[in-house]
């Protein structure tokens, strides 16, 4: 099983005609992704790599159901993006925009939290199920199917703890990408509970990184809902105050969001802790 997304979702591209998204969506079909109609205004009546497009959601919908949307288009349109697939009732999208502006990601939350639809990203590196399907940038080659879900502020670093996982013969159900913005719609507290739920996952990964509450914020949450075992690794331990390691939200500022009152957190809370990226399979091996 999986969770979010599976080899029978439906999915349109928002912004299909881009370069980017062209190429993604070449590989997701390669891989077994359904994409099934893609959205670019003004270049409605063509298509990418067979895949009709249209200049709207609401005519995509006419030609065939979706389940999800992946939204491939430039921050400064995201919102409008994010807003129109909600309206014509799609209640699954990621978007991996990155640089989006906060007080649109705010208001795409309301929107999204309003009608109970669920949002990943921004700035999310996709998601996949491996040997199922893909929406965003993960690749069969890091990953293989198996009985982790892992749940990623970093779509690099989740590259690489996929890679020492899969030569050690250890999959995952799903990877969520939920992004490194320090405002965000799909939390790691909701992917547990997702992952929670699936019969197919045994153990639960976090990839966590300095700045922000949200590894605290999932300590608690598994203190507080014992369930599947949880490993986590943390990046940034060297990171000092002030600095940012690459995504907008990974950055400590006072003691706000250390690498140590993460640690701290998660140990508390009966988390097992990978201090480096080649202990990760070692860890869920000695747990499955």
């Amino acid at each position: 099983m999986s969770i979010l997304l599976n080899a029978e979702t439906r999915v349109l591209v928002q912004g299909i005609t881009g370069k980017m998204a062209h190429q993604q969506v070449t590989d997701m079909l390669a891989y077994g992704t359904r994409v099934v109609s893609g959205v670019s205004p003004g270049k409605g009546g063509t298509n990418v790599e067979g895949v009709p497009v249209f200049d709207t959601v609401q005519s995509a919908l006419t030609y065939q159901p979706i389940d999800m949307s992946l939204v491939f288009v430039s921050a400064a349109r995201t919102k409008d993006a994010v807003c129109e697939a909600i309206e014509c009732g799609i209640r699954r999208i990621v978007c991996v925009a990155e640089f989006m502006p906060v007080h649109d990601v705010i208001s795409m939350l309301a929107r999204t939290r309003s009608v109970g639809a669920v949002l990943v990203g921004p700035n999310s590196s996709g998601l996949i199920s491996p040997g199922a399907a893909k929406a965003g940038f993960y690749c069969d080659e890091v990953c293989m199917p198996g009985n982790v879900g892992v749940i990623t502020k970093s779509g690099t670093l989740s590259y690489a703890i996929l890679m020492e996982m899969k030569k050690a013969g250890i999959g995952a159900t799903t990877v969520v990408g939920v992004g490194g913005d320090d405002i965000r719609g799909t939390t790691f507290c909701d992917c547990i509970a997702m992952f929670e739920k699936d019969d197919a996952t045994d153990v639960i990964l976090l990839v966590g990184e300095v700045g922000g509450e949200e590894e605290e914020k999932a300590a608690d949450y598994v203190k507080n809902n014992r369930g599947k075992p949880v490993v986590a690794y943390v990046a940034g331990q060297t990171i000092p105050p002030g600095k940012s390691i690459g995504h907008a939200g990974a950055m400590v500022v006072g003691n706000r969001g250390t690498h140590e009152s993460k640690i701290r957190a998660l140990k508390a809370a009966g988390v097992h802790l990978a201090e480096t990226i080649d202990q990760v399979p070692e860890i869920i091996s000695a747990l499955t």
